[in-house]
């Protein structure tokens, strides 16, 4: 089959759902000139034919997050004939708009600070000046009236206080806390095994470890010292084993998932 080239309309935008009106308008346009459905496009991907309808028409909140519709359209283009690669590349995926989402759910306005308040505070820090000052002076005196300065007294009021006891010895059969116990923050290990070609990306520690589209087959292992997180466009043709344990599918065939695997404390 012949690969069409992405035309100039591919070209990034700063927007998502404008980026993916575009997007979705040119799959369309591909489609229809090689005259298959969506039916058919769905049983080459394993996409639901409702998620490629909401491609085609630039249905964003219809979509999953925006790194999930990346491997949509990777699949979609892909079936389509096209560089599924290239062209799921200029969908963007914006963290600053994630950031910028929510910090405007949590932003608090600043209240107003005038003249009086300012005056206000200048009085409040005069007070507790004189309340700490007038303190000091009060005990000095108190330590000066019962002969003692204040170094002897701070000394007598030390060798006053009770000591510690010494630690007993512990008796046989009895174990101290942290004794012979197993080194902490083990690293995390999460292997993967494809069943079905599917869009992958490895976040280990917050760095991108691997991002792409692994082949039936496939076998791979990551490791991290803290944290991995496991993208998958086609949870449904990929197997995932944490820790050595028993692989497990991530979930539906053409449903993107995505699997978090912390260290133990």
């Amino acid at each position: 089959m012949k690969k069409h080239k992405p035309k100039a309309i591919l070209k990034p935008q700063q927007d998502p759902s404008v980026k993916l009106a575009e997007m979705g308008a040119y799959l369309r346009q591909v489609r229809e000139s090689q005259s298959m459905t969506l039916e058919q496009v769905a049983a080459k991907t394993m996409i639901r034919v409702a998620l490629l309808r909401s491609i085609e028409e630039g249905q964003l909140y219809k979509l999953p997050e925006p790194i999930y519709v990346q491997g949509l359209l990777l699949r979609f283009a892909e079936a389509l004939g096209l560089n599924g690669v290239e062209f799921a590349k200029t969908f963007p995926i914006l963290s600053t708009w994630r950031k910028q989402k929510i910090a405007r759910w949590y932003y608090l306005p600043m209240p107003k600070v005038r003249p009086i308040h300012l005056y206000l505070i200048y009085i409040l820090l005069i007070i507790g000046a004189v309340k700490g000052l007038s303190g000091f002076v009060e005990t000095t005196a108190m330590q000066e009236s019962n002969g003692q300065p204040p170094e002897t007294a701070q000394a007598v009021a030390s060798s006053e206080a009770p000591k510690p006891e010494k630690p007993t010895a512990s008796t046989p059969g009895t174990q101290k806390p942290g004794a012979n116990q197993s080194p902490s923050n083990a690293p995390v290990r999460v292997g993967l095994i494809v069943q079905d070609s599917s869009w992958v990306q490895i976040i280990a520690d917050g760095k991108t470890a691997f991002e792409g589209t692994l082949q039936q087959g496939t076998e791979r292992t990551w490791e991290a010292k803290q944290q991995l997180v496991v993208l998958a466009g086609n949870a449904g043709g990929v197997l995932v084993a944490v820790n050595d344990e028993q692989a497990k599918l991530m979930g539906e065939p053409g449903v993107a998932e995505e699997v978090i695997v912390q260290a133990e404390p």
